[in-house]
């Protein structure tokens, strides 16, 4: 049988692990908090991140990182994007020398700018055949209650992507291939920026015309950063791109939606992170998309006015004014 680690137990995380151990994979979850794995290895339910589902007997919660990681044909690196780096750390003396790797954490390093492959690999250099990134429009509740979806595994070795490919598919959770691995990450990083301004569209009910061309044009801002950093322009209308930016932008299960719609009502950041114990990753990562504008000589207005609203004060009321009077250009200004 198959033996699976996922390392970080949160909502996608323990979906996951749930997801493959309904497969009939043994999957081991990794959990940092030795109580909070205890309880929930006793209880056979993650009641803080999802809760109201039983995990079945092939699936082991530990917060022993090596029995997650020794033996595994396949390990899920599903950790918060800004302690990826160090949860490889940790791990890297008990990773096989054939095990598979897949990021699905989707986020850029601060600092460094690197994405989570390029963090792995960084640590772990004797991975860099055998990784891959994991994306698409991923919902965990949704997931969790077996509805269907579909993803997609970039590798650039593609019989490694095959492979993974393989083993995560599900009759629920078909999964594609791509050589594309900086767009897959790229997509999957950036479009939880724009699930924050999906929110102000929420919280302000700007109507649905609003959203469509607001996704639309974080769309085309997506595809020019990519673009520049060597991404394939055809990610962009993919699982990775158009797909995962719908799902994170509409739904209201969505962190980073979620985020958007509490700012819009008036709440301070400050005070929405102090109240949940999740991880909207669309915070860290638009400092780091504003460093790689930076890098790549790239405008970045939607997530400009994002950073400003985050970091500097303005009112969320005030920053769509802010970008309907820009000056009139091109529709494919910058991608062409």
């Amino acid at each position: 049988m198959t033996a699976v680690g996922v390392i970080g137990s949160g909502a996608w995380g323990t979906t996951l692990a749930l997801l493959l151990a309904n497969k009939g994979l043994e999957v081991t979850l990794w959990e940092h908090q030795p109580e909070r794995a205890a309880a929930t290895q006793q209880s056979r339910e993650n009641t803080l991140f999802l809760p109201g589902f039983h995990l079945p007997d092939n699936l082991r919660v530990t917060s022993n990182v090596a029995q997650a990681t020794l033996d595994k044909q396949l390990v899920l690196f599903v950790t918060p994007s800004q302690r990826m780096r160090e949860n490889a750390l940790l791990l890297a003396p008990y990773l096989g020398p054939d095990t598979l790797c897949v990021s699905c954490s989707k986020g850029i390093e601060i600092g460094s700018l690197k994405r989570m492959t390029e963090v792995i690999t960084e640590i772990i250099p004797s991975v860099v055949h055998r990784i891959a990134a994991l994306s698409g429009p991923n919902i965990s509740f949704e997931i969790a209650q077996g509805k269907p979806t579909a993803a997609v595994v970039a590798a650039s070795n593609e019989e490694t992507a095959m492979r993974i490919r393989d083993l995560v598919s599900t009759p629920l959770f078909r999964a594609y291939t791509s050589t594309d691995v900086i767009g897959v990450e790229l997509g999957g990083a950036l479009k939880n920026i724009i699930a924050i301004g999906a929110g102000f569209n929420e919280g302000m009910q700007y109507g649905e015309n609003a959203k469509a061309a607001f996704i639309t044009r974080a769309l085309a801002e997506i595809a020019r950063l990519g673009i520049a950093a060597g991404a394939h322009p055809l990610t962009f209308i993919g699982l990775a791109g158009i797909g995962d930016l719908i799902a994170t932008c509409a739904s209201p299960l969505s962190r980073n939606q979620q985020l958007g719609r509490r700012l819009a009502a008036g709440e301070k950041l400050e005070d929405i992170l102090a109240s949940t114990h999740t991880v909207a990753e669309g915070i860290y990562t638009t400092k780091a998309a504003l460093q790689l504008a930076k890098r790549y000589d790239v405008e970045l207005p939607i997530t400009l006015q994002l950073s400003m609203v985050l970091f500097e004060g303005l009112d969320p009321h005030k920053a769509v004014p802010e970008l309907m009077m820009r000056d009139p250009k091109s529709e494919m200004e910058g991608m062409l």
